[in-house]
């Protein structure tokens, strides 16, 4: 009894698992909910899936789901491709299924090449519908008076459907509005203008056609709140006056270099040359005591010389200004 027991049970195991695998590769009650569902499909078509490696639950869904919705165009070999191509089959059927009740022209190919593209359709097809609000941080531009204003505005944007595969995303968008709520800024004369009238920012910056080449329509741009920064032209005026100084430092200090190296250049030279009329006067006695042994300076020549000589120092005291005389103590 034992014995025998033991086989029923391995019977009933061995027959779980192959009626398991049986129902994996051969799903019954899928093939009886997609009949059910008016959707024609057959048992041999199912375990074709499991083959080659494509989950039935998903593509038998995704065609129930199509069938209600009235998309005939849609079948099983086209939902595979896709599958295998790496795309999300449910997400495009739920986009071509909004974009049917909601009147957009939305093919099977184009909402495919948008989903392989790594965009969500279904998203982009619900922000056809509902625009999105994008929030740009906080944006510094400055006025022509040098005053900056730090401005948020907030963007509404509906999808453009045409444009998702190769049109730029939300952060060219923000790049551009930001450029150019700058431009409009800046040719302000004053920032009092700007906070007296907010909205001629964006109507400056929708005139230009920031959305060309993205996958966004923009509807409208608001400013959402603009603040008073940094006196920027002030800041820049110090720092040039500073600067201005500097350079004018450090070409006065070139020039008293100048002057130093030239006073230095001319005490060099007087010295040289007190150096040679040194040399010069020790070689006068040589040349006189030679005039003497040849003849050519005799003695008288020598005194008129002296006396000259003496003549000439006596004339120089003269002329210098006499030294005034201590004054005597008075008794």
């Amino acid at each position: 009894m034992e014995a025998g027991a033991f086989i029923w049970i391995v019977f009933i195991v061995a027959a779980i698992i192959l009626l398991s695998i049986f129902f994996y590769y051969v799903p019954f009650v899928l093939w009886i909910t997609a009949k059910a569902s008016g959707v024609n499909i057959s048992l041999l078509q199912l375990f074709l899936m499991r083959l080659r490696k494509v989950p039935p639950p998903v593509i038998v869904n995704a065609m129930i789901e199509a069938h209600k919705a009235g998309l005939k165009n849609i079948t099983r070999d086209q939902l595979e491709a896709h599958y295998l191509a790496g795309g999300h089959v449910e997400r495009v059927v739920h986009a071509l299924v909004s974009a049917e009740k909601a009147n957009i022209d939305l093919t099977f190919q184009m909402a495919t090449a948008i989903d392989l593209a790594g965009r969500d359709v279904f998203q982009a097809v619900q922000m056809s519908v509902n625009p999105k609000v994008i929030d740009t941080p906080p944006i510094a531009a400055v006025a022509k008076n040098g005053i900056q204003l730090l401005v948020k505005a907030r963007i509404t944007v509906r999808a453009n459907i045409k444009q998702l595969v190769g049109g730029a995303g939300e952060e060219t968008v923000i790049a551009r509005v930001g450029e150019g709520i700058i431009s409009s800024i800046g040719t302000a004369e004053t920032h009092k203008e700007v906070l007296e009238n907010p909205d001629s920012i964006s109507k400056v910056v929708l005139k230009k056609g920031l959305d060309a080449g993205t996958a966004f329509e923009i509807l409208s741009i608001d400013i959402a709140d603009i603040d008073i920064g940094k006196n920027i032209g002030a800041e820049l005026q110090m720092d040039q006056a500073q600067a201005d100084k500097n350079i004018a430092q450090a070409k006065a200090e070139e020039r008293r270099a100048m002057a130093v190296a030239s006073e230095q250049e001319m005490k060099a030279k007087a010295q040289e040359a007190r150096a040679k009329v040194i040399e010069a006067e020790a070689e006068v006695p040589k040349a006189m005591a030679e005039a003497f042994r040849s003849g050519n300076l005799g003695i008288m020549d020598y005194y008129k010389m002296k006396n000259i000589q003496a003549d000439t120092e006596m004339r120089e005291t003269i002329a210098k200004p006499a030294k005034s005389s201590p004054k005597p103590l008075k008794e």
